[in-house]
């Protein structure tokens, strides 16, 4: 990489940048205050150094404003992880001395040695979907607790509460038939019909923003959401969450990515896969809810393959975690045709080849290929079955050698 590589720290209330060339000799080093012209003393200090590359550790997280902030200024950004940072600085030194100018020097040493960083691009349409997604779900959690409160005042109020899951409107209904006997009782009613504003209030913004994903999510043209389950806020959380499928190179790198791949902890001669707890844990719960959602619905082909797994001698959640990964395979692959045809319209070259996307596209919901071992649960599967047993490879050779020609 040419030029000066300059390594920032970032915090909520100061940042520290220190610059280094390329054998990894320090040239400068500066703390700003997180103030409205932190970008102007950062862009000043810096420009002894035309060549540069601002390398922010946590791009994404703390440092999302002060990157998109340089983005702005035309200047060009690195993320780094924190995890990649840490080890820099721990294999530099021997030991885990933490401060800010040596945190900030290992972020500009990890941009240095690394190959693979992921350089920072102003958001779009993808940001917008994953801000209102993450409302959604915090308006949903906040529903949930004020559902089980308005039980636990109903149980107070009727004799056994209410045994179903209760909407505003049903506990409106309930709560005009209840007589009150005493100021207690009344104002535990009163509180009650309290909580009840506070539900369809919360019902409410969530209609609105599922609304609103609803109208983004159509305008990106996405394919995403021809896959049986997968709606306008499971849409919106994957592809917020996502961004650039091509951070995937294989379906297996993104079912990693999202928790639907398996861990393997064989031992010797036992083969054992279990439940992966890595990954991003709102795009796992989004897959989980396609899945669900396809199990529930008799006919869908995630049903018959939910089936087909449970007859084979899979448990009900390992069936349901191989759904999973069918599910993340079929994201992956639209995904990947959805990014193709978009390159494609903006090249504007019809005659132009596009590449082979014929497995991707034909892919559907569930692929007729499996995507995952016969060992992906610890329930082993039948043997006897005909799609349980690899098929060989076909050879393309003849009995004659090809000649090589000199």
């Amino acid at each position: 990489m040419v030029g000066v590589i300059i390594g920032v720290d970032p915090h909520k209330g100061s940042h520290t940048a220190v610059a280094l060339d390329e054998v990894e000799n320090k040239l400068g080093q500066l703390r700003v205050r997180a103030t409205p012209g932190q970008v102007d003393q950062l862009l000043r200090w810096s420009g002894t150094w035309p060549q540069r590359t601002w390398a922010i550790e946590g791009a994404r997280g703390l440092g999302q404003l002060l990157a998109q902030q340089l983005l702005g200024a035309g200047e060009r950004v690195l993320d780094v992880q924190p995890k990649l940072a840490a080890r820099v600085r721990l294999l530099n030194t021997g030991q885990v001395n933490k401060n800010d100018p040596n945190d900030a020097r290992s972020v500009a040493v990890a941009a240095l040695r690394a190959s693979d960083l992921r350089e920072v691009v102003v958001e779009g349409d993808t940001a917008v979907m994953k801000l209102w997604a993450r409302r959604y779900r915090d308006l949903g959690s906040a529903r949930t607790q004020l559902v089980c409160r308005l039980h636990a005042v109903l149980c107070e109020l009727v004799p056994g509460g209410f045994a179903r899951e209760i909407s505003a409107a049903q506990a409106i209904q309930v709560l005009d038939d209840i007589t009150t006997h005493g100021p207690v009782a009344g104002a535990r009613l009163e509180l009650a019909r309290d909580l009840v504003d506070d539900l369809q209030h919360i019902d409410e913004r969530r209609r609105e923003i599922k609304r609103r994903l609803t109208r983004t999510v159509t305008a990106s043209k996405t394919t995403v959401t021809e896959i049986h389950g997968v709606g306008p806020i499971v849409a919106a959380t994957v592809l917020g969450y996502v961004r650039d499928i091509h951070r995937f190179p294989t379906r297996d790198h993104f079912a990693a990515y999202n928790g639907t791949a398996p861990i393997d902890v064989s031992s010797g001669n036992r083969k054992i896969q279990r439940l992966s707890r890595r990954g991003n844990r709102q795009l796992n719960h989004a897959i989980h809810m396609a899945a669900v959602t396809q199990i529930r619905n008799r006919g869908t082909a995630g049903r018959n393959y939910y089936e087909r797994k449970l007859a084979e001698g899979m448990t009900g959640k390992s069936a349901l975690r191989a759904l999973k990964r069918k599910i993340s395979d079929a994201i992956w692959a639209r995904m990947i045709t959805d990014a193709r045809r978009v390159a494609n319209e903006a090249e504007k070259d019809p005659g132009g080849q596009s590449g082979n996307d014929s497995a991707s596209s034909a892919a559907g919901s569930h692929p007729e290929t499996p995507a995952l071992r016969t060992s992906h649960s610890r329930v082993a599967t039948n043997p006897t079955s005909d799609s349980a047993r690899p098929q060989p490879a076909k050879s393309n050779r003849t009995s004659t050698p090809r000649r090589r020609t000199p």
